[in-house]
């Protein structure tokens, strides 16, 4: 079946500032990156608006009214030191979110075979009733989430290997049943959580900086992916951040292209066995603009193939 990509050109245009990190370059050298032959297959898909009361089953309803009411008319407006607003940011964070549900639909009832979702903001930092790292609506988990209230999934999974610990997804998945959630990251380092696992359903591996492509794929092969196949998810969803790459300058824990390959094919596999192939995957972090565009493509052909 077929591999969809969604976007928005909006998710271009929210801005965070010069110099900002988290740029519109990093969604403009993703989607060049798609642009090759090898991806003339990939379905393209317009992302639509999320929903408030999608965004509630994350979010309350106090801090959807504020990151709203926060929106500057021009110029930009700072929601942490780190996440910051301009005018189409609110417009961008309900398409982040509502592309990571529509995908979720499409694949559930088997429309495609699995989705990339290239939006920014990013989500994984987001908590309950804050804005962090970024990161406005916490996407991935607000998928998750969707593929079991509308789309009747039973047990869903997020694995994340973003180079930063996702709190917010733990933060969406503590104390929930049928939800797991899997996370690599360097440790020390932001959000400075992440350092053990919690129960059975969050599995965190912190890895020190300098830990490179053997430590991170051992981390999936002894941890991650035997915890995975115990709890057989239903629906798997990957936070695919790249963030972790050896050229990246926010972090050094010095993984590669190739590594980015590998963890994306065997997530792949573990999806064709455990859930009919339903994955949904949506971009997260990733500051080197090239290795950002290469990473996203063997993730992507990697969607393509299974």
């Amino acid at each position: 079946m077929a591999t969809a990509l969604y976007t928005h050109p909006v998710c271009i245009d929210h801005e965070p500032g010069p110099g900002h990190p988290e740029s519109p370059d990093r969604l403009r050298s993703v989607l060049k990156a798609l642009q090759e032959a090898e991806f003339d297959d990939l379905v393209h898909r317009e992302a639509a608006k999320a929903e408030r009361a999608w965004i509630e089953r994350v979010h309350d309803a106090a801090y959807f009214d504020w990151v709203f009411s926060s929106v500057p008319q021009s110029g930009y407006h700072a929601l942490d030191p780190d996440t910051i607003l301009s005018p189409a940011s609110g417009e961008a964070a309900l398409r982040a979110a509502g592309a990571l549900c529509a995908a979720t639909e499409a694949v559930a009832s088997r429309e495609i075979g699995n989705a990339f979702c290239a939006v920014r903001p990013p989500g994984h930092h987001a908590e309950r009733s804050q804005a962090m790292g970024f990161c406005l609506f916490g996407n991935v988990a607000i998928g998750a989430l969707h593929a079991q209230r509308a789309c009747g999934i039973g047990k869903v999974a997020v694995v994340d290997f973003d180079v930063h610990h996702g709190n917010g997804t733990q933060d969406a998945f503590i104390g929930r049943e049928n939800v797991f959630f899997a996370s690599s990251h360097q440790f020390p380092a932001y959000p400075g959580t992440g350092a053990e696992s919690i129960g059975d359903n969050i599995v965190n591996v912190p890895l020190p900086p300098g830990s490179g492509s053997s430590q991170f794929r051992t981390a999936y092969e002894k941890t991650i992916f035997p915890a995975l196949e115990d709890f057989a998810p239903d629906m798997l969803f990957i936070s695919a951040g790249f963030d972790a790459h050896i050229r990246d300058p926010l972090c050094q824990l010095q993984v590669t292209t190739d590594d980015f390959g590998w963890v994306s094919e065997k997530l792949a596999d573990i999806a064709a066995r455990h859930c009919d192939g339903r994955l949904v995957s949506t971009l997260e972090g990733g500051y080197d603009l090239e290795a950002l565009g290469d990473c996203v493509a063997v993730h992507v052909a990697a969607l393509m193939k299974a």
